[in-house]
């Protein structure tokens, strides 16, 4: 949807400035509602009551010159009673838009605040593939009531859309590709682009097709509008296409983008007939959920968390990776446990432990991003991996005994004891080693078995780096400090 004149969306800097106004007016209309339940007088309350109308009326008219993103930001920013208070005065036809920008946390709250009708009219804002983006948020009679709706072409569309797993290029793209036949003049593809009065946005290329619907080539619009009139598509367009399939994963896609600086591409069938199209638009709001996602499952949150949900809610979507947090804490400390003689006898072990596990935790962290990165553009193949396997070991053992000598004369100027110093030394160097070869192994082993390597893998490297770094440090120090 291109905005509106007096829409156009607002940098970071007077969409901050815009929040402020949003948040005075709110708290000053929460003033005058209090003010109001103290009226006795009648007067006062007439008062207080046309106080109240002037600063919703001015609070609506700001809304009224957003862009529905930013109307968006600004919901997800506020909690839970303001945002319905600002939602409530939203005008009808943004809805669509707006709840496809907001978070789907904050989506199930406005929702939830519609009504049937809201709902349905919400929904008939939307194309096909817009509305498949909404579908699962939706009561199932409002979805049936905009599907009896529609016409038969936009209805098999969104049935489609529906079908395709939500992490493929199917959907992701939309029904509005601009097709041209490669037997007629650019003439004539001037004539029936002027016909069509507006191109979709991000269109910067026609597809091509035989007389068959079969994709042939793309015509770019810069070669369009420099060419000869008189020639003929096919003797001007490009044959080398980038394609995709509705099936394709959308991660792939999104690289492929990435790597040929694609605005937008064609999406095929099996025969090569045009069933769509992937913009760039739409693949950089999945990088970016796909980013968000990682960040929250890096924090071990399940998902995209409402800022402002209750007390419930969130304390529900962090318990599972507190509870393995604590697991992990607690065979540490059973790791610990087992040498508690030892650390009686020295105490300057307990001193030094947690650098032995905290240099491991760095060490495995920086390797498992570099495999992570490595994993997500697709550079790792059964070629490479045991290359770079040797490299990281090889690495991690350079840093160990650089910083394992380090730590041990450190050790040793602190308690005067070589013999703790070599110790020290012998632990970082082998806590490294294994915090490489887990860096690598965990996001490897994930991958293989077809999960996420981002989530979860801090939590596995932490454990692995904390136990066995205790137990390297504390096993070699019950051996040779006896």
């Amino acid at each position: 949807m291109e905005p509106a004149p007096n829409q156009r969306p607002a940098d970071s800097t007077r969409l901050q400035h815009i929040m402020r106004e949003v948040s005075e007016l709110l708290r000053k209309q929460h003033l005058v509602e209090q003010l109001l339940d103290r009226t006795d007088t009648p007067r006062h309350a007439l008062e207080q009551q046309v106080l109240h109308r002037q600063h919703l009326s001015e609070l609506e008219r700001k809304l009224s010159r957003l862009h529905p993103a930013d109307i968006a930001h600004i919901l997800e920013a506020l909690p839970l009673e303001e945002r319905l208070t600002v939602w409530d005065l939203v005008r009808a036809d943004l809805d669509g838009e707006i709840l496809l920008e907001v978070s789907d946390a904050v989506r199930e709250s406005l929702i939830a605040r519609m009504d049937q009708a809201e709902l349905q009219a919400a929904a008939a804002q939307l194309d096909a593939d817009e509305l498949a983006d909404l579908a699962a948020d939706l009561p199932r009679d409002v979805l049936q009531s905009v599907l009896d709706a529609m016409d038969a072409q936009n209805r098999a569309r969104l049935q489609a859309a529906l079908s395709y797993p939500e992490d493929t290029v199917g959907a992701l793209m939309d029904y509005a590709p601009v097709t041209i036949r490669e037997d007629i003049s650019l003439d004539v593809v001037y004539r029936y682009l002027r016909r069509i009065g507006e191109l979709p946005d991000h269109t910067d290329k026609l597809f091509v097709t035989n007389r068959h619907g079969q994709l042939t080539g793309i015509l770019l619009l810069r070669r369009l509008v420099a060419e000869d009139p008189a020639r003929r598509v096919s003797e001007v367009m490009a044959r080398d296409v980038v394609t995709f399939s509705p099936g394709d994963p959308a991660e792939e896609a999104a690289q492929a983008f990435e790597r040929y600086d694609l605005v937008s591409a064609p999406v095929v069938d099996e025969r090569r007939h045009v069933l769509g199209r992937l913009t760039i638009d739409v693949v950089v709001d999945y990088l970016q959920e796909l980013r968000n996602a990682e960040m929250l499952g890096r924090a071990g949150l399940r998902e995209d968390e409402d800022l402002f949900a209750g007390v419930g809610p969130s304390v529900r979507n962090r318990w599972p990776w507190l509870a393995v947090n604590l697991v992990t804490a607690l065979i540490a400390s059973r790791v610990i446990g087992l040498f508690e003689g030892t650390i009686e006898r020295l105490v300057a072990l307990a001193a030094l432990m947690p650098i032995v596990a905290g240099i491991g935790g760095n060490t495995g962290n920086q390797t498992s991003a570099l495999i992570i990165r490595a994993l997500a553009l697709d550079q790792l193949n059964d070629n490479n991996t045991h290359r770079l396997i040797r490299k990281e070991i090889r690495v991690a053992l350079l840093n160990g005994l650089v910083w394992g000598s380090v730590v041990g004369a450190v050790a040793y100027g602190l308690y005067g004891n070589p013999a703790l110093g070599v110790v020290m030394s012998a632990a970082m160097l082998l806590n490294l080693l294994l915090a490489a070869l887990a860096g690598m192994l965990i996001p490897l082993a994930m991958h293989r078995l077809r999960r996420d390597p981002a989530l979860g893998s801090s939590v596995l490297l932490t454990a692995t780096t904390d136990s066995g770094g205790f137990f390297i440090f504390l096993g070699l120090a019950s051996v040779f400090l006896q």
